[in-house]
C-alpha cells in the first residue's frame, strides 16, 4: 500500500490497517489471542503489541496538544531522544505487563478512535504541507499521524503473524 499523501487516504489506511490488525486478533482461537511469543522479541504477546500502539498514540496526542498550543513537545518522550527509542519502548512494555488482553485492547481503541477524530479535524494543507506547523520541524502533521497509525498498525501485525508462525 502506497503511503498516504491525502487526507482521505489518511482516513482510509488507517481504517484498514486498523480493522486489519483487529481482524487478524479476532480470526484467532481465544488461547492464541494470550499465547507468549516465542522467546526472542521483547513484545511477548499480543497484549503487549497493543499495549506499545497504544502508548505510542498517547504520545502522538501529547506532542499535537503541547505543539499546537505553541509549546515545542519533547519528542519522542521526557528523557529520550530517537536513539533511546529501544529504552523507551522497554518503559513502555513495562507499564503494559499490569493488565489484560481486554483491557489493553480497550485502550488502543479509545487512542486510536481519538487519533482518528484528530485527523478527520485537519484539511488536506494542514495535513499534509511540510513546515506548517513548528513542532513537527521539517516534516509534515501527516507523516507524524502515518507513523502513530496505518504504519505502526502493519508493523503491529507482521511482528504478530511472524511470532505465531514460529510458535507453530
Amino acid at each position: 500500500m502506497a503511503r498516504p499523501k491525502q487526507k482521505s487516504d489518511l482516513l482510509d489506511q488507517s481504517t484498514a490497517e486498523y480493522q486489519r490488525l483487529l481482524n487478524w486478533i479476532d480470526d484467532l482461537p481465544p488461547e492464541s489471542q494470550t499465547a507468549e511469543f516465542p522467546p526472542g522479541t521483547m513484545n511477548r504477546n499480543i497484549r503487549d503489541i497493543l499495549g506499545h500502539l497504544h502508548h505510542w498514540h498517547l504520545m502522538m496526542l501529547e506532542w499535537y496538544h503541547v505543539g499546537m498550543s505553541g509549546q515545542k513537545p519533547e519528542i519522542p518522550a521526557p528523557g529520550f531522544t530517537w536513539k533511546t527509542t529501544p529504552e523507551l519502548n522497554r518503559k513502555i512494555w513495562e507499564t503494559c505487563q499490569e493488565f489484560s488482553l481486554e483491557e489493553t485492547r480497550a485502550r488502543f481503541e479509545k487512542t486510536h478512535a481519538a487519533v482518528h477524530q484528530l485527523i478527520g479535524q485537519h484539511s488536506q494543507e494542514e495535513l499534509f504541507q511540510k513546515k506548517r506547523y513548528p513542532w513537527t520541524g521539517s516534516t509534515s502533521l501527516g507523516a507524524y499521524l502515518i507513523s502513530a497509525t496505518c504504519s505502526h498498525y502493519g508493523w503491529g501485525l507482521k511482528l504478530m503473524k511472524k511470532a505465531m508462525k514460529a510458535g507453530t
